[in-house]
């Protein structure tokens, strides 16, 4: 609980820069169906209709069914709980009486999937509630709010997220002792997942593709589960992988080279290919400073892609990281229809951004690198020990 005070208390100092009165979480059944905010400023479900309210003024509320507060009384991140027995729309409009807000905002979004919790049903029963009263008009979507509270990570935050990448750059370290020709992408996913329950840890997504594996040309390809594909000499292979330690997560990608009979290193291409995305890499981290356009960031990697002869990525450059491995909010995101208003929007100090480029090497593999950076005052650290050059097999 301690980590929703300190998210609730930037709660409220967001909504008084961004100068709106009221935050309004409405939810239920809220175990079954949960807003992405609960996890941040919650901390627990409700079974009824629940309107968890988060005022500029610093006081925060809870409006709630009568068999769900004693447990809500418990929260010490909500200091006034209201109860109601047999519909909740006489004390919420109560409350919006006594606060008067000017501005309601509500968690629905058209570009950011953590800011968009509230269901169509649940919308459709709270606007009907406002209906007739000077509230109904002054909602607004709470996207900026989330963005800026999941994106301005906190010192408690930064550290449990080094928890997570180190424990995840350590089992990368054995899986290179593992690695061998004629095991298959399933083998090492396997092999990852057994040392994951070692250490009693979550994985940061779904098992079904985390961690994702895929060694050669013609693979399945990332976000798709590992196969039975074998490892065979000559092979460039891949490994996308994060965990969760303390509810925040690590995205992580590594690059290896299996090499033939008689080979020393990497092939001249292998190695040129994997450079490149190397140097990418560094030339984005370079670019992120606080104010920085998102497109122009993603711009600076597939610019030099490009400049060196390969096809853009077609992705974007990086997301944000956090409580979830794809955290919402801004990205380093080209300007393309799938990614609406977000890759207008400015890098903030305190965001946690991935940056992944990947290329094709004909004949090989891909080369892709993922690392975790932080972005301070100063610009951009890396949270993850870089990969510098390709690990060998």
């Amino acid at each position: 609980m301690k980590m929703i005070r300190e998210k609730v208390a930037q709660a409220i100092e967001i909504l008084q820069e961004k100068k709106i009165d009221m935050w309004l979480t409405f939810v239920r059944e809220s175990g079954t169906m949960p807003d992405p905010a609960i996890d941040m400023v919650i901390g627990q479900h409700a079974t009824w209709q629940t309107a968890w309210i988060i005022c500029r003024d610093g006081e925060t509320i809870a409006v709630a069914g009568s068999l769900d507060v004693a447990g809500i009384e418990d929260n010490p991140a909500y200091g006034t709980v209201v109860p109601y027995v047999q519909g909740i729309r006489e004390e919420l409009l109560a409350v919006l009486k006594r606060k008067n807000p000017r501005k309601i905002a509500i968690n629905y979004s058209t570009d950011s999937v953590m800011a968009d919790g509230l269901t169509h049903g649940m919308y459709l029963l709270l606007t009907s509630m406002l209906e007739g009263t000077k509230f109904a008009g002054r909602l607004v979507s709470s996207q900026d709010v989330i963005s800026a509270l999941r994106g301005r990570k906190t010192a408690a935050e930064i550290r449990s997220m080094k928890k997570a990448i180190r424990l995840t750059l350590d089992i990368y370290n054995e899986v290179t002792g593992f690695l061998a020709p004629g095991k298959t992408e399933r083998d090492v996913a396997d092999f990852i997942l057994g040392r994951v329950r070692d250490h009693g840890v979550e994985l940061a997504w779904d098992e079904d593709h985390c961690p994702a594996v895929f060694t050669g040309p013609e693979h399945a390809g990332a976000h798709y589960g590992p196969t039975r594909r074998k490892i065979e000499e000559g092979h460039v292979l891949n490994i996308d992988f994060g965990v969760k330690i303390d509810g925040y997560c690590s995205d992580l990608q590594r690059t290896w080279y299996i090499r033939r009979k008689g080979e020393k290193g990497a092939p001249r291409e292998v190695q040129r290919g994997f450079r490149v995305i190397r140097d990418s890499i560094q030339l984005a981290a370079d670019a992120l400073k606080p104010g920085a356009v998102s497109w122009r960031i993603d711009d600076v990697a597939r610019s030099h892609i490009v400049k060196h002869g390969y096809p853009e990525y077609p992705h974007a450059l990086g997301h944000q990281v956090g409580r979830a491995a794809h955290d919402g909010g801004v990205g380093l995101l080209p300007r393309w229809e799938r990614y609406g208003r977000l890759p207008y929007g400015k890098i903030e100090e305190g965001q946690v951004f991935t940056i992944e480029p990947r290329l094709p090497i004909q004949g090989y593999g891909v080369a892709t690198v993922e690392e975790i950076v932080w972005v301070t005052a100063g610009g951009a650290k890396f949270l993850s020990k870089p990969q510098r050059s390709l690990y060998l097999v």
